[in-house]
Parts: C-alpha cells; sequence; structure tokens
C-alpha cells in the first residue's frame, strides 16, 4: 500500500521538473532572439531613417514643399520615432514617455506649421517604411511596430489637443481685453495688434450689441451665425452682461451676397436668441473697430435704462432711446439731440421750430397749434413735414414726439445757458 501511495507521486513530481526546464529554454531562446533582433534593428536605424525621409518627399507633397528648416524638424521627429521604437521594443513598459519624447524633439513652431492630420501622415508613412524592411525579419516585431504606431498616434493627438487647448484659453484672455479695451474706451497703441492676433476680418463699419448673458452660451454658434450674416464678432460675457462687437467682414463661408448688405439692425435680430431674457441694445455704427468705443458707450448707456421704455422693441437702437438716456444724465444723448434735432431745425428756419413747440405742447392738435400760430391746419401739416424731411423723426408719433420735445428742451437749456455765459463775459465799454 506504502508503493501504490508514492508511486504516483514520483512521476508528478518528475513531470512538472521537466516542464518547468522547457519553459525557461523557451524563455532564454526568446530573449536570445530578441537580443538578436534589437541588434540588427540597430544596425539599420541609419537606413530606416534615410528611407523614410526619402518616402515623405515622394509621397507627401505638403513636406517637400515646406523650407529647409521645417523639413529638418520633421525628419529629427520621425528619427526620434525609430529610436524610440527601439527603446520600447527592449522595455514595452516606457511607451507613455517615449512616445511623448517623440514630439519633445521638434521646436514650438513645428506645432503651427503642421497640421495634426499631417502628423498622422508622417507617422503612417514612417510605418510602412520599417514594416516594409522587417517583416520578413519577424511577426513578433511587425506586431510590436504596429501596437507602437497606435501609441505614438495617440500621444500626438495628446500633444495637439493640449495646445489646441492652451491656444483657446490665450485667445479667449485675449479677446475679453479686447472687449473690455473698447467698452472702457481705453484703447492703446497695442489694441490694433491685438486685434489682429484674434484674426479679426472686418474691414468696414463696426457696432456693439448689449444683452444678457444666457443660462448656456454657444459661442461657437454665435459665431457660425455671424459669419453666415457676413460680419465678424468678439464676444465679451461681463457677469450677466453680453457683448457683442459686430463688424461687416468678407468671410469665405458666409451665406450670400444678399446678406452683405444686411443693416446691423436685422443682424441683431438674428443674434437676438443667442443672448438671454431682458432688454437688448444695439449701439450705432462706427466706421472701424477702433472707434468702437462710440457705439459701445451709447449701447451700453441704453442698456442701462433700457427698461424705462416700457414697450421697447427687441433689439433696441441705442438712438431711439436717446430721451431715457438724456434723462439719465448721459451727456453724449444730450449732445445728440441738439446737434440732429434743434440745431438743424433752428439754422434751418425759426417757424419749423415755433410749429414744433406749439404742436407738441398742444397735445400733437393740429387745430390748436393753427390757432396759436394764426395759420391754416394744411400750415402746420406742410411745416411738420419739413421738419421730418430735415430731422428724420416725424413728430406725429408718440415716440418720436418723445425725442422731439426733449431734444427742444435741452436745446433751449443750452441755448440759454450759452447767452448767459456771453452776457457774463461781455466786456465793460472803454471810456474815451
Amino acid at each position: 500500500m506504502t508503493d501504490s501511495t508514492v508511486g504516483p507521486g514520483s512521476p508528478s513530481t518528475g513531470g512538472t521538473g521537466s516542464d518547468r526546464s522547457s519553459g525557461e529554454n523557451v524563455r532564454a531562446e526568446a530573449a536570445v532572439e530578441k537580443a538578436e533582433t534589437l541588434a540588427w534593428l540597430r544596425r539599420i536605424s541609419g537606413d530606416l531613417a534615410t528611407a523614410t525621409i526619402q518616402r515623405l518627399e515622394e509621397t507627401l507633397p505638403w513636406y517637400a514643399e515646406m523650407p529647409p528648416a521645417r523639413r529638418s524638424a520633421v525628419g529629427l521627429v520621425a528619427q526620434a520615432g525609430i529610436t524610440s521604437f527601439l527603446q520600447w521594443f527592449e522595455e514595452p513598459a516606457s511607451t507613455p514617455a517615449i512616445a511623448a519624447d517623440i514630439f519633445a524633439a521638434a521646436p514650438r513652431e513645428l506645432l503651427r506649421s503642421v497640421s495634426l492630420t499631417q502628423t498622422l501622415q508622417l507617422v503612417r508613412v514612417t510605418v510602412e517604411v520599417m514594416e516594409e524592411r522587417v517583416a520578413g525579419r519577424s511577426e513578433k516585431v511587425r506586431e510590436a511596430m504596429l501596437s507602437y504606431s497606435r501609441e505614438v498616434a495617440f500621444a500626438a493627438a495628446d500633444v495637439y489637443a493640449r495646445a489646441a487647448e492652451a491656444r483657446g484659453l490665450w485667445d479667449a484672455r485675449l479677446e475679453a481685453l479686447v472687449v473690455d479695451s473698447i467698452l472702457t474706451g481705453e484703447a492703446d497703441d497695442e489694441l490694433p495688434s491685438r486685434i489682429a492676433a484674434l484674426g479679426w476680418h472686418g474691414h468696414g463699419e463696426v457696432s456693439v450689441l448689449v444683452g444678457t448673458t444666457p443660462p448656456q452660451l454657444d459661442v461657437d454658434q454665435v459665431r457660425r451665425t455671424a459669419r453666415k450674416l457676413g460680419v465678424d464678432v468678439l464676444i465679451g460675457v461681463q457677469g450677466l452682461r453680453l457683448v457683442l462687437v459686430l463688424g461687416r467682414a468678407d468671410l469665405p463661408s458666409r451665406g450670400g451676397a444678399e446678406t452683405a448688405e444686411l443693416p446691423f439692425t436685422d443682424i441683431a435680430k438674428r443674434l437676438e436668441p443667442s443672448f438671454g431674457s431682458g432688454h437688448l441694445v444695439l449701439g450705432p455704427a462706427v466706421p472701424a473697430l477702433v472707434d468702437a468705443g462710440q457705439s459701445a458707450r451709447a449701447a451700453l448707456a441704453g442698456f442701462a435704462v433700457a427698461r424705462a421704455w416700457r414697450h421697447a422693441p427687441r433689439p433696441v437702437e441705442a438712438d431711439d432711446l436717446l430721451p431715457e438716456r438724456a434723462l439719465a444724465g448721459d451727456p453724449v444723448a444730450k449732445q445728440t439731440l441738439v446737434e440732429r434735432v434743434y440745431r438743424p431745425l433752428h439754422a434751418h428756419s425759426a417757424d419749423l421750430v415755433a410749429t414744433l413747440w406749439s404742436y407738441l405742447d398742444n397735445g400733437r392738435s393740429l387745430e390748436a397749434t393753427a390757432r396759436e400760430l394764426y395759420v391754416h391746419p394744411n400750415t402746420v401739416r406742410y411745416r411738420l413735414k419739413r421738419v421730418s424731411e430735415v430731422i428724420g423723426w416725424d413728430a406725429t408719433g408718440p415716440r418720436e414726439a418723445l425725442i422731439l420735445q426733449t431734444a427742444l428742451i435741452l436745446g433751449s437749456i443750452g441755448t440759454d445757458a450759452t447767452r448767459r455765459r456771453g452776457v457774463g463775459k461781455r466786456r465793460p465799454p472803454q471810456p474815451h
């Protein structure tokens, strides 16, 4: 019984030792084969790099057209890829560090001159050349090379993604700085260069649109809409306030020729869904972006008082809020009303000023105005028509009547103040 118990165990023990010895022999043979393959790859690495550069020139037109310095930089990246593959083949666990080192050899400006698509083409060509040269040597080398090329492709995507993210953050900060300079009117000599750095395509009139920030602002959608409307846009988010600086631009991707002639009011209506609820105010058009501060000041002043107009449209032009802005103390609104209403009427005819005063004071009644001025009602109609032709506002409308009456009041106050200053400065008569 004792022999039968021990007997089966003895063959089992001997068999396990044989398997262990066989496994060690296999590993030793694999290690020797890998060492020989690695030594062979190192011997031909120079030829692989040369063949890769030659293949790049033959198959990639963009590489052949690059300046010599950039071609050299691309070649360094290809050589670094081959060298790092040899290191990875020797120690696969070092994949992340080695893949990142490939692109560390490239100059920083190469990221701006070579796109991600071109980089992947570079990786593909390099892999094809290596595959042709080593495919017959060992299937394991081929599999390792395909696996490594995948890691390099992911590393390239990561490098370009980080660069794009950094660029996007920098552009966002620069754009916020430019918009803030426009709003505060603190434009300096560096503003044009900052605008150019943002890729501004505007070449004509500019207007500023001010409204509330929506809960979820889709900046890319705003830019796409602006492009379709034939304008370029700068976007500034200041807490609850969203500011768009709109400039006419000749963009290749715009919707069509008919959109190029859209007035800013129509453009503001198309962009209205991008804003949150509340008032939306459009500043007057100015000749160029460097003058956008004027439009911004008017738009901000109008946005601050827009609630005073109960039935204000959305969007509303800042110049349609001139009475509210003037009452709030906006000096630009006061000056605009005097220069666009009072002075042109006063310079054209004193009868027009008197008729407009009387018409507004009498509740816009033609008969009452005619009785006060001792003229026929048709004469009043004619003069009111002339008023509209001279200044562009129709006194028969309730909203425009408010604008005109405010302008007359401000003009009269300014005239009286000027007269008083003139009397105070009058020199006394000199004795003979």
